[in-house]
């Protein structure tokens, strides 16, 4: 992809997020998509192509009256949102479509209208890992974190402080799900949920969705909105299962989806402002500042215990709160983006002062995939 070609032009979230018991998965697909035309001042009637990895493309073409001449259906987990964005701004760049919505939506709490999930037995998964009670996030993730403890010496207490600080950022936004402060004595003295994660390392399950429109760079200028221009993408996936990650310190798809995002926009970690990761668990932050190469192995859990990631900190990462105080109805990507187009467009609730760059990275599955963003509010 060459950089600045693509823009998000529109950027919403549901009306509403956290616990929403009277909305379908559907309905807050469809919610998100219309919050997302009022703020790029477009209509269903000018989209045509559609990314969906909650519900298929087509049924949500067909329930928002569209005609795509585009469609992408991508599933592999919480990251399929930051493909969608990479896919889509190669099918602009082609002239396979005009104008993409990228839309979600989970009801992940209260789980009306919720879609069927979880493995098939038959699955590789199913077959070598669910038998060993490797059945979740919780259990499965506990397998890399615990290695790389053990090689790297990380400490319950920076564990813990991923929380701390996620939490301090979520304080700064009204939206978030939980905004009281915390200590690492508080994560520490919360309830175990599988060894080492406590409840305060773990995710939120909440209900909530968003929405994203692409165009070109050139059709950027017309929109009413402040132009958030792509500057590299990268995508990959490792294994379907976690006992056959390579090296359980470090994640593969991070590094060759981060790679690829760096080099496609020509920049280095230097020239970062913001980054989000996504945290379904404490330890994924961790990961993300290392295999993007912000910090050498292994130096990850001190670089975020001496607040460098916090509020005033020189590398402001998941300001939104993230998925540990923030959002996570079950794929987190969105959120993440979301949070990286207001901070380009300079009104996040916890806006960094000056930030032109910001790098999105997630993972899908237990770091089975993974994509890479990287946006710039400077116009090519």
């Amino acid at each position: 992809m060459q950089s600045k070609t693509v823009a998000v032009v529109g950027a919403a979230e549901t009306t509403e997020m956290g616990t929403i018991p009277d909305a379908s998965e559907t309905y807050l697909i469809a919610d998100a998509a219309l919050n997302a035309f009022e703020d790029a001042g477009l209509t269903a009637k000018e989209i045509d192509g559609v990314a969906s990895s909650s519900d298929s493309p087509v049924a949500i073409a067909h329930y928002l009256g569209i005609t795509p001449t585009w469609v992408d259906g991508t599933q592999v987990g919480g990251c399929s949102f930051m493909l969608h964005v990479r896919h889509a701004a190669a099918a602009i760049n082609e002239g396979l479509c005009t104008t993409v919505l990228i839309t979600h939506g989970q009801s992940g709490r209260s789980g009306i209208g919720r879609s069927g999930r979880g493995g098939a037995p038959s699955s590789l998964a199913g077959q070598f890992e669910a038998p060993y009670g490797g059945v979740g996030p919780t259990t499965a993730f506990t397998i890399p974190v615990l290695r790389y403890m053990k090689a790297f010496g990380l400490t319950h207490e920076e564990l813990a402080m991923v929380a701390v600080i996620q939490r301090e950022w979520a304080s700064r936004n009204p939206r978030a799900s939980f905004r009281d402060p915390i200590t690492v004595a508080d994560v520490l003295e919360s309830r175990m949920i599988a060894y080492p994660f406590h409840l305060l390392e773990c995710c939120l399950v909440t209900d909530g969705g968003g929405a994203l429109i692409l165009t070109s760079a050139e059709r950027a200028r017309d929109f009413p909105t402040r132009p958030v221009y792509l500057l590299g993408t990268g995508e990959s996936s490792e294994s379907p299962m976690i006992s056959q990650m390579t090296d359980f310190t470090t994640s593969r798809a991070f590094r060759v989806s981060g790679e690829k995002a760096f080099g496609e926009a020509g920049i280095t970690t230097e020239d970062v402002d913001h980054l989000m990761v996504y945290d379904a668990f404490a330890h994924l932050p961790i990961y993300g500042l290392e295999d993007l190469g912000f910090v050498g192995r292994g130096e990850a859990g001190k670089f975020i215990w001496e607040r460098n990631t916090a509020p005033g900190g020189k590398l402001p990462v998941n300001t939104n709160g993230g998925g540990l105080s923030y959002m996570h109805s079950g794929q987190y990507g969105m959120y993440a983006l979301q949070e990286s187009v207001r901070q380009m467009r300079g009104i996040a609730p916890a806006q960094v002062p000056g930030a032109k760059i910001s790098v999105c990275h997630g993972v899908g599955g237990m770091f089975a995939a993974s994509g890479t963003v990287i946006f710039s509010n400077e116009a090519p």
